[in-house]
């Protein structure tokens, strides 16, 4: 009963006289609304993009990548056997992998990343295969498979022809070595700059071709049930193949940008909540007039016995009344803005003529979002505290007036 009259007296201070809400009452909610939809929207790209480039990178890299001290693994049939029986895994495939110059019959040219694969075991551990948009997944020998992005940028084809030089075109002493001439097959796109831009594909016998390489393979790729079980398996793999291996996870290969993401997202919401903190100091300034307003008021309600405890009750209350209507409107014009982001950004881009998500940057053509129930939580929470807290300074205030003084004053 007594909480309940504090918070009663706390709704009839929120409300003037003439008006519903005072104009220093909605510039705090004005504030704080703010402050919580560019919080939502700002976690909620930063988690977005995280999951994103996850989504990205094992639609085009397996769970696991075993590579041997020395750079060749001899017997790559011998090592996908004892790695099959290891469980968890659902497949595995062996990948020559090294960057080459290609050259265009225009003259273009470009450095890309060339993967020689297994075509039937490479459908066991990566989804390029699924995303070929133009031509075949065909990586005959002589074939080769390109990004749709580096497609656009050399203006090549299905049928077009590039030249393939690997580094021992350019270092060998005793010979000279020609260039692979290969055909174009297919074109895929799996939504990533870096690989429909930077990464090729053609078969194991023309790897080997490209870079001089007798016999065996780069690394083996493994694809697991469970890509956030990979670093178990990986250690499992490392014990069991033994201290001439180097096994990574796809987590170990990526540490650096998810590393990177969740320390950007740590220092948006370090730096973000100061907007919540600037909108708490129109709280504190709102409640301090009100003190000042109310002074008779208090020094009555002192006087007939009302303790400091249930003083300090009504201030807190009214931060914190103001704080969950802040926080609810900002939570719902976060979201709002979560839904129509890519329209607003190709209404921005369009209008202002600036690309604000440079695909070449962000490798990515929209902007992407998912807002967790751990961020709303998070992020509501802590401006809820901060909104009841900023009204202590006022409370206490309050409850050093003297009743006597008080009504004097009056």
């Amino acid at each position: 009963m007594k909480s309940s009259f504090s918070l009663f007296l706390a709704f009839k201070y929120l409300k003037p006289k003439r008006s519903f809400l005072s104009v220093v009452t909605l510039l705090s909610l004005l504030g704080v609304t703010l402050g919580v939809a560019v919080l939502i929207i700002v976690l909620s790209v930063m988690t977005g993009f995280d999951e994103t480039w996850r989504e990205k990178i094992l639609s085009f890299n397996a769970h696991v990548k075993v590579t041997e001290y020395g750079g060749v693994i001899e017997q790559p049939a011998k090592l996908l056997t004892a790695v099959k029986k290891v469980k968890g895994i659902t497949g595995a495939a062996p990948n020559l992998e090294g960057f080459v110059f290609i050259q265009t019959e225009s003259d273009n040219v470009h450095t890309p990343m060339l993967r020689g694969i297994d075509s039937e075991l490479e459908r066991t551990v990566s989804k390029v295969p699924d995303h070929v948009v133009k031509g075949a997944f065909s990586i005959g020998y002589g074939e080769i498979v390109i990004g749709r992005d580096l497609a656009l940028r050399l203006g090549l084809d299905i049928g077009d022809s590039l030249r393939v030089y690997s580094p021992q075109n350019f270092v060998s002493q005793d010979e000279l070595r020609l260039p692979e001439e290969l055909t174009i097959s297919g074109i895929f796109e799996v939504g990533m700059w870096e690989f429909d831009a930077n990464v090729v594909l053609t078969s194991l016998d023309t790897a080997r071709s490209v870079f001089n390489v007798e016999q065996g393979v780069h690394c083996l790729q493994i694809m697991t049930d469970n890509p956030m079980d990979a670093p178990r398996i990986a250690h499992q793999l490392k014990q069991g193949l033994g201290p001439y291996f180097d096994v990574r996870s796809w987590i170990d290969l990526n540490r650096q940008m998810f590393t990177a993401l969740q320390t950007e997202k740590n220092m948006m919401f370090f730096l973000l909540i100061f907007i919540t903190i600037v909108a708490a100091f129109g709280i504190t300034n709102t409640l301090i007039t009100l003190t000042v307003q109310k002074t008779h008021e208090i020094g009555l309600l002192k006087a007939l016995g009302f303790a400091n405890r249930r003083i300090v009750a009504i201030f807190l209350w009214i931060g914190a009344v103001q704080g969950v209507i802040g926080t609810g409107l900002g939570l719902g014009l976060g979201l709002l803005a979560l839904k129509y982001r890519n329209e607003l950004l190709n209404f921005i881009s369009a209008q202002f003529r600036v690309d604000l998500l440079p695909k070449e940057l962000y490798q990515l053509s929209q902007i992407p979002a998912h807002t967790t129930i751990s961020d709303v939580i998070t992020v509501c929470s802590t401006v809820l505290v901060i909104c009841t807290l900023a009204g202590l300074v006022p409370a206490w205030r309050a409850a050093r007036l003297e009743p006597v003084e008080a009504l004097r004053n009056e």
